[in-house]
């Protein structure tokens, strides 16, 4: 039974982070702790008590497929329309739209509960969130009046439409067509991965589709976006005829089972009628737009999932008796959480969790700033940022979750390999999310070429500057922050001599610097980690000192940050010489050898 981690999200949201984050930012003017904590309580109740309810049955019923093309799943139709109707989807929508403008930050610790609760649901709402950033920056006003009023109540859902069979990652080999057809255009070809590409939820679904318009050049700047809704829409908003989209199948998948994963046709007969999204050729470039909203969403899923793992694992270590611990108070048999490498399993999930949770949500403060601070130079500052963090957060994340699932299975023994127990199914569900929107590989050469290489690493530098400063105005002398403090501080120079290599590399080896990019996006994931540990563990030394409540919870801060600092910290290390020394043991290696 999942229940959701109420006192670590307002804990960083409003001891870590602050509300004072958002100073400067008008629309989150009225913003207050207090209204965060009100909206999270509100969604943790439905998370428990709407979603996790549907979260066994979803997987092993899962969604079912007709030859008709309907798709249904099993309870989540009633569950969704809840959903919709309390108001979650607008949650940090454009109040022009509907929505009620809540800060990024928010929704992603609300988003937290939605995965932890039941990812294969989850997924849903995420997908619609990313088609109306896109359609919101690049839609035309007739575009936004038409679609977006839906969109953001949750009326209508909306879809990433991206993959063909022959065209995985590399979206250049889109071969999708679309032909001209006065004001619109007519859209001819067969996507697949389309997740949540077809159910019976609402009246209309919103594909976002790239396609190549009838003469355009090959590669990825002959890609265009289309906005191709499941039923035509009218002047007046209203649902009209059947587009030409047909559900052609459902995928079988190792996990989320209740989330149809849809094989989907565009043009069987007259073509599927789209408009063109924005200036023709630069669909990818808008398209980017919603992969980098679902890069922080599934980052989020990651350490969800593991959240989600550590709980179930907790508990059964609790009450599982096996063995005789070498500090049994009874000298018999006793929980097994007595035994030392069963709470070193279990810290190595709540420590790694804790820091990836507080970093994905200091990466979304830094996307508030961006978008809504009244200073031009403050909200470029953190736009830099945000966009450096966001691999980070979607990749140390995600191969975070399937450590922390595969150390539950672990943490149950042979029972956690039995379906009946419930530990497998958040490993097979976590798994996809490291592929999700670019796998890790992806992510790790984003950061390089995309982040670093843009401008010589100013943004880390500034990054780690401003981590140092952090770090070393930390006076408290409580053993654990000081422990948290020197180990987050030798991180930071590891990281800075890495990046230093790194960028050696990228100017003249820059298959050698591909080659330990993987290594390099974990170095920097475990080190802000580290930093935000440290800051954590500071906090509530200053709050246990000042006689704050909930003792037990401050404590564990204090015992988290310390084993993250002696346990998962000293990895850094080796991780900086694997960047510095390790490109070339896989650059010069010749294919034909491996």
């Amino acid at each position: 039974m999942y229940r959701a981690p109420l006192k670590d999200l307002q804990f960083v949201l409003n001891d870590l982070i602050g509300e004072g984050a958002l100073a400067g930012c008008p629309r989150h003017a009225d913003y207050s702790a207090e209204l965060g904590v009100t909206v999270l309580e509100e969604a943790a109740k439905f998370a428990e008590e709407v979603l996790d309810p549907l979260y066994r049955i979803g997987d092993t019923e899962g969604a079912k497929w007709t030859p008709a093309g309907v798709v249904t799943t099993p309870g989540f139709k009633a569950a969704y329309q809840a959903f919709a109707e309390g108001g979650w989807n607008q949650l940090s929508g454009d109040p022009e739209y509907g929505g009620q403008g809540m800060p990024r930050m928010l929704g992603t610790a609300v988003q937290e509960l939605w995965a932890g609760a039941n990812l294969a649901f989850k997924l849903c709402p995420m997908l619609t969130q990313g088609a109306i950033e896109a359609l919101d920056l690049y839609g035309s006003q007739a575009q936004k009046q038409r679609f977006l009023p839906k969109m953001v109540s949750g009326e209508w859902t909306g879809t990433m439409v991206l993959t063909e069979p022959q065209a995985g990652s590399d979206l250049g080999q889109i071969r999708t067509r679309a032909a001209p057809a006065g004001d619109h255009y007519r859209l001819f070809g067969q996507k697949i991965f389309i997740t949540w590409g077809e159910h019976d939820f609402t009246p209309n679904i919103v594909h976002m589709v790239l396609a190549r318009i009838d003469g355009a050049p090959p590669g990825t700047k002959g890609i265009s976006l289309f906005i191709v809704p499941k039923f035509l829409v009218d002047d007046d908003g209203s649902v009209g005829a059947r587009n030409d989209v047909q559900c052609l199948s459902i995928e079988h998948k190792l996990g989320i089972h209740a989330s149809p994963t849809c094989v989907l046709q565009f043009g069987a007969k007259d073509g599927a009628v789209g408009q063109l999204v924005g200036e023709a050729g630069r669909g990818l470039e808008y398209m980017f737009v919603m992969m980098n909203a679902a890069r922080l969403s599934v980052g989020l899923e990651g350490y969800a999932v593991a959240e989600r793992a550590f709980q179930q694992a907790a508990e059964w270590a609790r009450t599982r008796v096996q063995g005789r611990p070498p500090v049994a108070a009874t000298g018999g048999p006793a929980p097994i959480i007595h035994h030392p490498d069963i709470k070193r399993m279990l810290l190595t999930t709540k420590s790694n969790t804790e820091a990836m949770r507080a970093l994905a949500i200091y990466a979304a403060s830094q996307l508030d700033i961006a978008a809504m601070h009244a200073d031009d130079a403050k909200r470029a500052a953190a736009q830099l940022r945000g966009d450096l963090l966001i691999p980070v957060v979607k990749a140390w994340s995600t191969e975070g979750g399937i450590e922390a699932a595969s150390l539950g299975i672990q943490v149950h023994g042979g029972m956690g390999y039995i379906e009946e127990t419930g530990a497998a199914q958040a490993y097979r569900d976590v798994r996809i999310t490291t592929i999700y929107e670019g796998t890790t590989g992806i992510q790790a050469n984003d950061l390089l070429g995309r982040k670093l290489g843009r401008d010589r690493g100013a943004a880390m530098a500034a990054l780690l500057a401003d981590v140092a400063h952090e770090l070393e105005a930390i006076t408290t002398s409580d053993p654990a922050v000081q422990a948290a403090k020197r180990g987050a501080l030798e991180g930071v120079a590891e990281l800075a001599q890495a990046t230093k290599a790194l960028l050696g590399l990228l100017g003249g080896a820059q298959d050698r610097a591909l080659a330990v990019a993987v290594p390099y996006l974990k170095l920097t994931g475990i080190v802000l980690g580290g930093w935000l540990h440290a800051k954590s563990a500071a906090v509530a030394a200053g709050k246990l000192a000042a006689g704050g409540a909930d003792a037990d919870f401050l404590r564990g801060k204090l015992a988290t940050a310390r084993f993250y600092a002696e346990h998962v910290l000293p990895g850094a290390e080796a991780l900086a010489r694997v960047v510095q020394g390790g490109g070339a043991a896989v650059a010069e290696v010749d294919a034909a050898l491996i």
